[in-house]
């Protein structure tokens, strides 16, 4: 068969996909060149890319919302421009009832598409992790898989600060660089840090935190990862800064933190999301033993908006993202807080600002492209691709929320040591 034939097949049924929908309002680049631009008024800001004349079949067959994730990754098609809304349109079609009939005759013509002919992409593997679920052996594994690919190629699209979480923006047209240093701003003002007091960072990444409050702050910081990797380069840094003397990270679970000598000040950022609903319960009863009386704890975490966090969602993320990796409701956080003898001092939502920081690390590694292939694989680059865009479109859709939650271990005459006012973390810088 032709490719001008094979083209217009596979255009119509495009066109039959999305029938329910409306026009297809993107445009689709074929295996040929030939383009066909977007159908309707409401065009969407991406082109799909076919990259092959069996793309087709291995982005919808066999009928799994996985395997169009998959052809994704292993590069049988692309997705140029606005991949955000890429994610919402596939989305909406997949999720289209449609009759028995529709669904038989969409089988059909799946069935009889040519074969793929490109071979897949060779690179990143689905993660395979062994042993008991939040062992601490196993979440070293899963840690390892996402953050131990290369500190490099976090660097490429990271701030200066290597902040791989969600910044704090004055406007949306902001710089990511001065959205992440009042993010951590904000941070130590909400711990409400002061000289000499011992703060402990648990899931401390590559150590930007600790550095920071400790240059800035005068605290005597002590950083904990599981990523091997990232605590090397912390170590590094820390060196370069002149900053041994005040603080330090170590690779150690987070559950093997002595407690012979307590903490002022505990922070957590964007790691409540590794441990699961009932790591959770284990999280909050260790920063209670770890806390002196009247200290406080911080607490930035990815949480769920409503019940969305779907098999698809758990399967990608589990498979190629963070595996073992689990989000919950706020409320699920406060509950297990409480129980743990914590109180509740503040509770804040920052949804708006995270699609802003993505949208950032998205540019950056799209700027980037040729320089992180050259030291990891187009499959590694796709899943972050992906996995960030997806989390944008959650972000804005309110599917994801982030929270900064303030909790305190009151004294024993129950005195939080926390002011009536909290004017001055909104305050410059």
């Amino acid at each position: 068969m032709s490719s001008d034939v094979q083209v217009q097949r596979q255009f119509e049924l495009l066109q039959f996909l999305f029938r329910p929908c409306g026009p297809i309002p993107f445009a689709v680049r074929f295996w040929d060149g030939s383009t066909i631009e977007p159908q309707g008024p409401d065009a969407s800001p991406f082109t799909l890319v076919l990259n092959h004349v069996g793309a087709m079949r291995k982005m919808f067959w066999p009928p799994d919302e996985m395997v169009v994730t998959e052809a994704y990754v292993n590069d049988d098609f692309n997705v140029v421009g606005d991949m955000p809304a890429f994610i919402r349109i596939f989305r909406k079609m997949g999720t289209t009832k449609r009759s028995v009939g529709e669904q038989a005759k969409i089988a059909w013509r799946f069935w009889n598409l040519p074969a793929a002919t490109k071979q897949r992409a060779e690179g990143r593997k689905p993660a395979k992790l062994t042993g008991k679920v939040h062992s601490k052996e196993r979440d070293a594994a899963a840690i390892s898989y996402h953050y131990d690919a290369s500190n490099e190629f976090f660097e490429l699209f990271l701030d200066s600060q290597m902040q791989y979480t969600c910044g704090a923006f004055a406007d949306v047209d902001e710089d990511v660089e001065t959205a992440q240093n009042r993010k951590l701003h904000y941070l130590c003002r909400k711990l409400r840090l002061k000289p000499g007091q011992r703060l402990l960072d648990i899931g401390c990444g590559w150590g930007g935190f600790v550095m920071f409050a400790a240059k800035n702050y005068g605290v005597e910081a002590f950083g904990a990862t599981l990523s091997k990797q990232q605590a090397l380069y912390a170590q590094e840094k820390i060196r370069q800064a002149g900053l041994q003397g005040r603080c330090r990270v170590e690779h150690l679970d987070y559950r093997d933190v002595p407690e012979d000598k307590l903490f002022d000040k505990v922070v957590t950022v964007c790691v409540l999301e590794h441990l699961g609903e009932k790591g959770i319960t284990t999280y909050m009863q260790k920063v209670h033993r770890l806390l002196r009386p009247g200290g406080s704890a911080m607490i930035q975490q990815i949480t769920l908006s409503r019940d969305y966090w779907t098999p698809l969602h758990r399967r990608f993320s589990d498979r190629y993202v963070f595996p073992d990796g689990e989000l919950v409701p706020i409320s699920t956080t406060l509950r297990e807080a409480e129980k743990a003898g914590l109180e509740v001092r503040d509770v804040e939502s920052l949804r708006e600002h995270y699609p802003l920081t993505i949208k950032h690390w998205l540019r950056q590694l799209d700027d980037h492209h040729d320089e992180a292939l050259a030291m990891t694989d187009e499959a590694t680059i796709r899943v972050h691709k992906l996995y960030l865009a997806g989390a944008v479109a959650g972000y804005e859709d309110n599917v994801y929320n982030l929270h900064h939650t303030v909790l305190v271990k009151a004294d024993n005459e129950g005195v939080s040591h926390y002011p009536l006012q909290r004017n001055d973390w909104y305050d410059a810088p």
